[in-house]
């Protein structure tokens, strides 16, 4: 009988690691936040400022992380898997997992030993703290294509003001 309940663990465990990996492979980024000592108010803020950004965020076994990246030949990130960590995962922008949890932690003063960024991932590569912390520095996506538009439109619009003030000077010239 124990050994039914064993197989059945280990079923699940192998899911889950699957599961883990599935996500990994659908993110954009991943950062690994080390928390300790937040509080329930403190979490829950956090949580809905990831959900507004399009990010998962969930606590995650470590063993069963690592499995998952040894299963897809990450190396590096294992290093940052021990004590209390969770998971923020960027599926549509790569950018906002790591400018959530910086800027959660700027304005709510935690200390590095409470809430921290231990490393993550851009796409498959490796990042340290201070590699997310420069990517935490880079605008969102909404930022970065609201100013793509802003400079394709300043052109055409210096365009027709050059135009206007031409037809102007005609007409003047021209009266």
């Amino acid at each position: 009988m124990t050994e039914k309940v064993v197989c059945k663990a280990n079923e699940t465990k192998k899911q889950i690691v699957n599961e883990i990996k599935e996500r990994f492979e659908k993110a954009q980024s991943v950062v690994v936040v080390h928390y300790s000592g937040i509080t329930v108010d403190e979490v829950t803020k956090l949580r809905n400022q990831f959900r507004e950004a399009g990010v998962e965020y969930c606590v995650l076994k470590n063993k069963l992380v690592d499995r998952a990246l040894d299963e897809m030949n990450i190396e590096g990130l294992n290093e940052h898997l021990t004590g209390p960590n969770a998971y923020a995962f960027g599926m549509k922008d790569p950018v906002s997992p790591a400018k959530v949890i910086y800027d959660f932690i700027e304005k709510n003063k935690k200390d590095k030993e409470n809430l921290s960024v231990k490393g993550g991932l851009l796409g498959k590569e490796v990042m340290d703290e201070a590699g997310l912390k420069a990517l935490s520095q880079i605008p969102g996506r909404d930022v970065l294509l609201a100013r793509l538009v802003g400079s394709i439109h300043a052109p055409v619009s210096n365009l027709v003001y050059a135009l206007d003030a031409i037809a102007k000077k005609k007409e003047e010239a021209g009266a």
